[in-house]
């Protein structure tokens, strides 16, 4: 269990360092948040430390650290180093910036903070961009509910019933004051998951302590049983564990409730560790669960048996309810049904946030509230009814880490302007090139896109990840020099 435990503490050794240095160069000081400047009583709601962590928590978690980390876990123990890496130098950093760069202006959507920094069109993209992608979360998560809500009741509760319910909770959800329904329910469901995560990683811990496989050069050599290649493809699927362009739409929703910019770090950065433990405790039940004594590849193909047979969620059930009887069934319940209704209607309240800020919408107003959360469940429904579920994820995880990769580049910007000293804007350059070659690598390779071979996909993704970062190296730092050189000269 070394390998688990050590993970483990560099988890949270990183919120306690890496998280400061990230803060500090943030400049973080004592200005008034657009919370305390100027409360609306619907979106900007001050709200205590705990409540906004347990929610922003379950905005950006959901099942994502569950089914992300289950499904990762099929590569072996390699999934640590990217859960855990990922997570503190990445996930975790753009996480902080999107929800403190929203912060610093006025609680902006993640699309106008990009937009602001990097031009008016990608403003326009992103804008399009993070709807679309946010009422895909947000029918997603209400059909796979409804399905298995429909087969846990009678007859007479279809899933049509169930959808038409889920969205008209939706609709309560996007609608009222924050403080209202997310604010009362997200901190439940919050610790809900905390309990979970932590009764699966005691139970693993103390009865298949022996079977967890250590990080060595045979384990990190192990390969997917369907042959798929760790680079790009693991980093794409484990997404919400390590890093989400997703979260970057949720955190400006509580950029909004912070009453001071110290809370900063535990609410974005302290967040997303948080759900980096959970997935890091998913991950290593996975690879353990299905070795049970046996060897490290036949583990790997019972887990990979088990998620086509049924589902993350079957797999989630079956672990549960054998670590932890009735009680892990009822968490297990909670989790595969709470976990995506809960991550689903902060998607749908994050677009109407998205739109009214593209056109300037003064949401305190109820009717232009409800000109958009009425119109936005309505098209939400039409969808969930006419595509299937796996038509609607297809491209999902791609967009989600191009997503990523957008908002850390906006932040790499940022620091440069803001930032001391210049180099500290390679706290989120380099993760936004390495998140540069994982997308676009994973766009050349992946089945549901180009689907060509990794000695197409590779250099590609390579190559443009070095494209992006000199550009950037060019317009930020050599320019500056330059100009700095020529303020210098006509000084003289």
């Amino acid at each position: 269990m070394i390998t688990f435990f050590v993970c483990l503490v560099v988890l949270v050794v990183g919120f306690f360092t890496y998280g400061k240095l990230i803060e500090k160069v943030f400049h973080i000081d004592d200005r008034q948040t657009p919370a305390i400047a100027h409360p609306d009583g619907v979106d900007y709601i001050p709200m205590k430390t705990w409540r906004i962590f347990l929610i922003q928590l379950l905005n950006i978690a959901g099942l994502g650290p569950i089914y992300g980390a289950i499904a990762g876990a099929c590569w072996g123990p390699a999934v640590y180093l990217w859960i855990v890496f990922g997570t503190i130098l990445g996930g975790a950093v753009h996480d902080f910036l999107s929800g403190m760069m929203s912060e610093r202006n006025d609680g902006m959507s993640i699309s106008e903070v990009v937009g602001l920094y990097m031009g008016k069109i990608i403003t326009f993209v992103m804008r399009v961009f993070s709807v679309v992608l946010l009422v895909m979360v947000g029918v997603n998560f209400a059909a796979g509910p409804a399905g298995l809500l429909a087969k846990l009741t009678p007859e007479q509760l279809s899933q049509s019933v169930w959808l038409v319910i889920i969205m008209l909770y939706y609709l309560a959800a996007t609608f009222l004051p924050i403080d209202k329904v997310v604010g009362k329910l997200y901190p439940f469901f919050g610790l809900c998951l905390i309990i979970m995560a932590v009764g699966v990683g005691g139970a693993t811990v103390f009865l298949h302590g022996s079977d967890m496989p250590e990080l060595s050069a045979a384990t990190l050599s192990v390969l997917h049983p369907s042959g798929t290649p760790k680079w790009a493809m693991m980093f794409v699927t484990v997404a919400c564990g390590a890093v989400s362009g997703f979260h970057a739409t949720q955190s400006p929703m509580m950029a909004r409730c912070i009453k001071s910019e110290k809370e900063g770090r535990t609410v974005f950065y302290g967040a997303m560790v948080a759900e980096g433990i959970i997935a890091l405790i998913w991950a290593a039940a996975g690879v353990t669960f299905y070795t049970n004594h046996g060897s490290l590849v036949e583990g790997m193909q019972g887990l990979q048996a088990a998620i086509t047979a049924g589902g993350q969620g079957g797999v989630v059930y079956e672990i549960c309810t054998s670590l932890l009887g009735p009680v892990g069934g009822v968490l297990a319940m909670i989790g595969v049904i709470a976990c995506p209704i809960t991550s689903g209607d902060t998607a749908f309240r994050s677009a109407r946030l998205t739109i009214a800020d593209w056109f300037k919408l003064d949401q305190a107003d109820t009717k232009k509230r409800a000109v958009l959360a009425v119109p936005l469940l309505a098209v939400g429904f039409i969808i969930v009814k006419l595509l299937p579920w796996t038509y609607l994820w297809r491209y999902f995880s791609w967009s989600n880490q191009t997503l990523a990769m957008i908002v850390l580049w906006t932040g790499a910007v940022f620091l440069h302007r803001y930032g001391y000293p210049p180099v500290a804007s390679m706290m989120a350059a380099l993760p936004a090139t390495f998140m540069t070659a994982v997308s676009i690598t994973y766009f050349f390779q992946a089945p549901e896109c180009l689907h060509l071979s990794t000695s197409i996909a590779y250099p590609v993704g390579i190559v443009a990840a070095v494209v992006f970062f000199v550009l950037f190296y060019v317009q930020t730092f050599v320019r500056k020099k330059d100009e700095n050189q020529l303020a210098a000269q006509m000084g003289k």
